[in-house]
């Protein structure tokens, strides 16, 4: 595979990382299975033992209309996409216009906003290993058992684009910072709110370094300006202490933290949580 390299201090949207070599994955000859594979790096944080990282070409940043469906290229913007369904009428999608990413990123964790999720949407998806429909993936709140790089996403089409809709998103996200962040720092429990939780237990606004858990929404960690990957993870963990201690409650990261050290079963990140299944 090709490489490019990449500053992810400027790259990732939290602005975290160090410059890494990164391969480019442009098609499935390749052998990808010991890379992460990384999109536009909006949920992203980069830690300083990262994985072999990868990313798709730009052969996969397409979209068109065929046999009625709408066919979009995994490395896609999503910003890219809504432009097009606006200027061609096409209805369902407008959310894309407050939600940043690549395509395949958001399918792979079936972004959204409230109950507007990417998979309301998508009929199938095609991988190194074939096509695979809906009907055959498990699938949730900001989840999905896909265990292989998405190359090209199928979503219904229909029409009667929504400005409407478009204007309901811009408010719904109008409390989040624009300070760099990494987007929602832990998926919501069921019933309840992580930024509510985090609050709750005295986190929000708390500062180590330049990362703090936002004062404008406790849920975004955000990075003033020279932020570090340590910072982060002992915010990250502190409210994931704090929290099961008050509330029984893990919060799930929805950031994907990428180190080495971090990742799998020996994680310390779960070390909470391996209490929990034991209580």
């Amino acid at each position: 595979m090709q490489t490019k390299e990449i500053n992810f201090s400027k790259y990732s949207s939290i602005k975290v990382g160090e410059t890494l070599e990164v391969s480019i994955l442009e098609d499935c000859k390749a052998d990808y299975s010991h890379h992460y594979l990384i999109g536009a790096c909006n949920n992203v944080l980069i830690g300083t033992q990262a994985p072999k990282l990868m990313t798709l070409s730009k052969n996969y940043d397409s979209i068109k209309i065929e046999n009625n469906l709408l066919i979009i290229g995994a490395a896609t913007p999503s910003g890219k996409v809504a432009s097009f369904c606006k200027k061609n009428n096409i209805a369902n999608l407008e959310f894309l216009s407050h939600l940043p990413g690549k395509i395949g990123g958001l399918v792979f964790m079936n972004a959204g906003l409230k109950e507007y999720e990417i998979f309301n949407q998508l009929i199938s998806i095609k991988t190194c290993s074939g096509v695979k429909r809906k009907e055959e993936i498990a699938f949730g709140y900001r989840y999905t058992n896909i265990n292989e790089p998405i190359l090209e996403v199928t979503l219904m089409l229909e029409y009667g684009f929504d400005e409407e809709k478009v204007a309901m998103f811009k408010k719904m996200r109008a409390n989040q910072p624009s300070t760099p962040s990494a987007g929602s720092c832990f998926k919501n429990p069921l019933g309840d709110y992580a930024g509510r939780l985090i609050e709750a237990v005295g986190l929000k606004g708390l500062r180590i370094g330049d990362m703090e858990f936002s004062t404008e929404h406790a849920n975004f960690l955000v990075n003033h300006k020279n932020g570090t990957f340590e910072d982060a993870i002992y915010l990250i963990q502190e409210a994931q202490k704090r929290v099961f201690k008050n509330f029984h409650i893990w919060l799930e990261c929805e950031i994907a933290v990428l180190d080495e050290r971090y990742m799998g079963n020996n994680s310390p990140l779960l070390e909470v949580n391996f209490l929990k299944t034991q209580h």
